[in-house]
């Protein structure tokens, strides 16, 4: 938007996508107004709502522009980050941007816009549930708020990955990671991955879907910020940051993502071999078993889970995969080699259509295995290997923690790589 534009809005004043803050600082290093629990309900309101901006600097009375210093405005940012990942529930991701216009005398001043986009979740501020009406904010009653829930997804009565994402425009696909999902004479490009649920009607505009940020995006965690991969690997026993031998973060697409973290396994376990009579490898663990447990946390975790992210951690004797999210479909860990109800039936779907392995000894040819069979693998395989079974366990009704334990095998007569 033009300064022209800016100074339009601002004149015809607030209303239901539109907030007007004046910011009061106590020096340059303390914001002493609004109230920062205040501004959590603002922003809350505008997220559980259909979005909106906000602009600090403005009297919302009197519509004067007057600014923020320059040498407060990092302050300001940091005060703003704090309030939407700590004050409001699950936290709020939202955009800022630094603009300058006119006061009445003609100088120009700093403002901070900050441009909150209607969220998939629902969001809890300080003082409650609000939302967004005309001008103001409003508590929600009990009714409107399930039925927010509901629209939401929250409760499952709509699949979280076919929900559109705010902000997250057709146009925002690469080029290269929608390819293998279009077929010549089969329509426009926006029309077929309507079809395979990767894109999604937001009030009249096509946007991504959840599962089209996290499969056609390089990096989903612009809008999906917990969408990534953490991997740790440790020479000992425990969660030792002196113990530390690496880290990385895997962020890209999904099907990029699994193929990382494996590598880093790869890279990372023990392979002890036996020469004497030719060269016979020993692996710590089964490729095929940790290939299978990948993908499983990548395709079931719940990604409506906003705070949560996948953790990998290896250690000398095992591998802990953390994957975020209840068992779905009333599954228990008794039953998940007897049931396969995939949470995200559309990333399930088309990881066994579209996605081909790119390493032939993980025993089929794509990522994914319409049978259902990954649970029996990864505890068939790995029990072969070391002697010991997995273990599954549901950590709270939040989290779903496997442990695979390594082979155990004698240093002697064995050398390493």
């Amino acid at each position: 938007m033009t300064a022209n534009n800016w100074l339009t809005r601002i004149r015809l004043g607030e209303d239901s996508s539109l907030e007007l803050k004046r910011l009061v600082m106590r020096g340059e290093n303390k914001v002493d107004g609004p109230h920062p629990d205040s501004l959590a309900d603002e922003l809350a309101a505008m997220a559980n709502g259909n979005g909106g901006c906000l602009i600090l600097g403005v009297d919302d009375s009197t519509k004067q522009i007057l600014g923020i210093d320059h040498a407060a405005l990092d302050t300001v940012e940091k005060w703003l980050a704090e309030i939407g990942q700590i004050r409001i529930q699950p936290p709020l991701n939202f955009f800022t941007q630094h603009i300058e216009l006119p006061d009445a005398d003609g100088q120009l001043r700093p403002l901070i816009v900050v441009e909150v986009p209607r969220s998939l979740m629902v969001h809890k501020s300080p003082n409650g549930y609000f939302k967004r009406i005309a001008h103001a904010k409003r508590e929600m009653t009990p009714d409107v708020l399930a039925r927010l829930f509901q629209q939401r997804s929250q409760s499952r009565l709509i699949r979280f990955e076919e929900q559109a994402v705010s902000g997250a425009d057709f146009a925002q696909a690469d080029a290269l990671l929608v390819r293998p999902f279009l077929r010549g004479n089969e329509g426009e490009p926006e029309r077929q991955l309507r079809r395979l649920h990767l894109t999604a009607d937001d009030q009249g505009v096509s946007r991504l879907s959840v599962a089209g940020v996290l499969l056609c995006t390089p990096k989903p965690t612009e809008w999906l910020p917990a969408a990534y991969i953490q991997a740790v690997a440790y020479s000992g026993l425990a969660n030792d940051p002196n113990e530390q031998l690496d880290a990385k973060d895997f962020e890209g697409p999904l099907d990029r993502q699994i193929w990382d973290a494996f590598d880093f396994v790869r890279l990372h376990m023990k392979v002890p071999a036996r020469k004497s009579l030719g060269r016979i490898d020993y692996p710590q663990y089964s490729l095929r078993a940790v290939f299978e447990a990948i993908v499983n946390a990548v395709v079931h975790r719940d990604y409506s889970i906003w705070n949560g992210r996948i953790r990998l951690h290896l250690f000398a004797d095992r591998v802990e995969l953390y994957s975020p999210g209840a068992l779905p479909n009333s599954m228990t860990v008794d039953t998940m080699q007897l049931m396969s109800m995939p949470r995200n039936e559309v990333l399930s779907s088309l990881f066994s259509r579209y996605y081909p392995l790119r390493d032939s000894g993980l025993g089929r040819e794509y990522l994914m295995d319409r049978r259902g069979s990954g649970v029996d693998v990864i505890l068939a395989e790995s029990e072969r290997l070391s002697g010991k079974k997995p273990l599954y366990e549901n950590l709270a009704d939040m989290e779903l923690k496997l442990t695979i334990y390594a082979a155990n095998l004698p240093d002697k007569e064995f050398s390493h790589d």
